[in-house]
């Protein structure tokens, strides 16, 4: 395609956005609506994705060394640990830090456990943590079969059932964005689709006089890009309005540790851009999906 010919598409596109008028406030309206909808979505969606990876790199494997267990063995069975596949770190925590452990974690109550001090009870551990959360079941049960092991903790059922629930939110909030997509689609189709009846005499004598169905479509395609663009700034500005009050005021005031929000500084951009861009796909599809039937002349 020549400069001047892509020149000419787009100067009609824009103006038949100016001369629309009112279709146009509709149709950027539609898109505006649904977007608002998909960015809070895609917004949520990001951040239950990075709070479930928190929560799953929390997994871990305490392994409770066997009482009686001399100190070379104890390191031994530590390098044994780190020389298994799939192991991410291995961290070694004395029955003395395990007995202060408990105390600082129990508060007032932990005063009575103080009296253990002089004759500790409790075992040597050792906490595993896997390069893939997924992968602690498996690396338990190779641990299990190690000598001078006591016990291994997981949560095995609680484990497992964390990670089901994960994936289950995660596909569930793709399907979610992906159906107000094509509803966003459906809207904007129907809304240009009025416009294009308006001039759908225009364009039956344009393929009469010989125009292809290229030259017919641009002006379309550039108008609905420049609709789904023009749709997606004001959801940008609301959603990343919001989502900073929240990063900077209102996470402070949430004690778990696992509820981290993503940093404002990149998400803002990764975020509009891929509403920018779904907003672009939304109007061109519409636009495209709108003039096919008239182009068959």
């Amino acid at each position: 395609m020549k400069f001047r010919t892509l020149m000419r598409h787009i100067r009609v596109g824009c103006r038949n956005i100016i001369r629309n008028g009112w279709m146009t406030i509709a149709s950027i309206g539609a898109v505006t609506t649904t977007l608002i909808l998909v960015s809070v979505f895609l917004a949520l969606v990001l951040n239950l994705n990075e709070i479930a990876k928190n929560i799953e790199n929390d997994v871990e494997i305490k392994t409770l060394v066997e009482l009686g267990t001399s100190e070379e063995e104890v390191i031994a069975l530590g390098k044994q640990l780190e020389e298994i596949e799939g192991v991410e770190s291995v961290t070694f925590s004395s029955n003395d830090e395990e007995l202060q452990g408990l105390i600082d974690s129990m508060g007032e109550e932990g005063e009575t456990w103080e009296l253990f001090e002089q004759d500790n009870p409790l075992n040597h551990a050792f906490v595993v943590r896997a390069e893939v959360p997924q992968d602690t079941e498996k690396i338990a049960k190779e641990i299990q079969s190690f000598d001078n092991i006591n016990k291994v903790v997981f949560g095995k059922d609680v484990v497992k059932q964390l990670f089901e629930f994960n994936n289950y939110a995660r596909v569930i909030g793709i399907a979610l964005i992906v159906a107000l997509v094509f509803t966003a689609i459906f809207l904007i189709s129907n809304t240009i689709k009025i416009t294009i009846i308006a001039r759908s005499t225009e364009i039956g004598i344009m393929k009469l006089v010989g125009a292809t169905n290229g030259f017919i479509r641009w002006p379309f395609f550039i108008e609905g890009l420049l609709l789904g663009v023009l749709g997606s700034v004001i959801p940008i500005a609301i959603v990343l309005g919001g989502y900073y009050y929240l990063d900077s005021a209102v996470i402070d005031t949430i004690s778990f540790s696992f509820v981290e929000l993503l940093p404002f500084n990149p998400f803002a951009w990764q975020l509009s851009l891929l509403v920018l861009a779904i907003g672009a796909i939304i109007g061109v599809w519409g636009s495209v999906m709108s003039i096919r039937k008239y182009l068959k002349v």
